[in-house]
């Protein structure tokens, strides 16, 4: 927690409890209340009406949860890590039992169910105060900036959740599902959840490393341990058996009465026993013992010398 993040901690603490005590007192926040709420501004404007219907939804838990939560968790499987996930679990968990203490405790009445006139509408078994909507803008856009890797991109979704929160907040006014109060500290209770999450690190951190610890013991519970085939085997599509002498220990103590180690040349003829064993090896034929095979080519059989003509016909041509 630094320094300039502890002083926005405690000024917006110190606007949350203003904020509060002011619509407890029915001061001039509560008449700015009724003023807005007398003054129907989604009359006044129509052509809004359609559009801010669809945009509000920005606020709405479900949804934005799970959009952020779908681009969170492609983050956590290119990091290789559960923080992005943990961070906003955490930070929804803060937000619902911080804002939802604050409203069922204060109990107040929404302005389409008022029912007197410059009234704060407290315990009267309400849940509008703080909005909703609006904690839930700050704080599920928020964790975007929170998480961003780099000051450019924290700096720019900075700007962008602090729009969507404040759009999400002045729609909610508009359509007369919230008091100006109800807004106001909706965004308090939302920048407190964001402000407070650098307290909650070491927890995360831990949670991470036991799901990690956990996920490992299930992987080597469930799931079977690899086999290694030997490539004779693996070439012939049959497994061979094990022999007992693969069972037994490579490290015995040698003393008395105790068998000796076996060396590498005893494993070596232990194997190729057993692998001539199973695969029927047959011995060779000697060189010498096999058949003379003609050579490819002239399968002639060969012919008997003839005999040598005589001289006379050799040189028949030079008498006469």
């Amino acid at each position: 927690m630094s320094r300039t993040r502890r002083v926005l901690f405690g000024t917006t603490t110190v606007a949350y409890a203003a904020i509060v005590a002011a619509v407890l007192g029915t001061s001039r926040l509560v008449r700015l209340d009724w003023q807005v709420m007398l003054f129907r501004p989604y009359k006044q404007w129509p052509q809004f009406h359609a559009f801010l219907d669809y945009f509000v939804v920005l606020g709405q838990r479900g949804p934005t949860a799970v959009m952020v939560a779908a681009w969170l968790g492609w983050r956590t499987w290119k990091q290789r890590s559960l923080r992005p996930l943990l961070v906003l679990g955490t930070a929804l968990l803060l937000l619902n039992i911080t804002v939802g203490a604050v409203k069922y405790g204060l109990g107040r009445l929404g302005p389409h169910y008022a029912t007197t006139i410059g009234s704060a509408e407290l315990f009267k078994a309400g849940d509008i105060f703080p909005s909703g909507h609006t904690a839930n803008a700050v704080v599920t856009w928020g964790i975007l900036a929170y998480l961003a890797t780099t000051p450019r991109a924290r700096r720019v979704l900075s700007v962008v959740s602090a729009m969507l929160s404040l759009g999400v907040g002045m729609t909610t006014i508009y359509l007369g599902t919230h008091w100006v109060s109800d807004v106001l500290s909706g965004w308090c209770a939302g920048l407190l959840v964001l402000l407070a999450l650098p307290w909650f690190e070491p927890l995360i951190s831990r949670a991470e490393q036991w799901l990690l610890v956990k996920w490992t013991q299930l992987r080597s519970r469930w799931l079977p341990t690899p086999v290694t085939v030997s490539p004779i085997a693996a070439r012939s599509g049959v497994i061979p058996p094990r022999d007992a002498a693969d069972d037994a220990p490579l490290l015995q103590p040698v003393g008395a009465g105790a068998p000796a180690r076996p060396t590498a040349a005893t494993a070596t003829a232990t194997a190729t026993a057993s692998r001539a064993a199973h695969h029927g090896m047959r011995g060779h034929i000697a060189r010498h013992d096999r058949a003379t095979v003609p050579a490819p080519g002239n399968r002639r059989p060969p012919h008997v010398e003839r005999a040598a003509h005589p001289a006379t016909h050799r040189g028949r041509g030079n008498q006469g």
